[in-house]
């Protein structure tokens, strides 16, 4: 059941008001600006607020970062490490940010979902559930 939290992005139905920007880093906006992006990760891109690494919140999903999401629809619980496409590797839970699921969590913060548009045409409420940022 989708709550108050939810961030909606273009083209869903049930589209709400709420629409807080994500929280990127300087040095991951310069690195994905070099990558050809989804039309709904430029979007995101565009209204994020950008701010040094450091000053980026420890509850932020941001490029590097273990996060655990459900799946709103399907129930499913799901650990990932979000990275830059020629650093993914599914098996290890190392998911692209060009990846439908990768894009649709860039930026949020614990407790916030997001409804995405999937390639198959199905619409997913993602939440995160929490945040890992790992020494680099």
């Amino acid at each position: 059941m989708m709550n108050q939290n939810i961030h909606s992005r273009q083209g869903f139905p049930g589209e709400t008001t709420d629409h807080e920007p994500p929280v990127v880093s300087s040095a991951d906006l310069l690195r994905l600006r070099q990558w050809p992006l989804s039309d709904e990760l430029a979007d995101e891109i565009d209204r994020a607020i950008v701010v040094p690494q450091e000053l980026v919140p420890d509850d932020v999903v941001t490029m590097h970062t273990r996060c655990t999401y459900i799946d709103e629809v399907t129930g499913t619980q799901r650990e990932i490490e979000l990275v830059y496409p020629d650093e993914a590797d599914p098996a290890r839970g190392r998911i692209s940010v060009l990846t439908p699921v990768g894009s649709a969590l860039l930026g949020l913060r614990v407790g916030q979902e997001i409804a995405w548009n999937f390639p198959d045409g199905s619409v997913r409420c993602l939440k995160i559930a929490s945040v890992n940022r790992s020494p680099r």
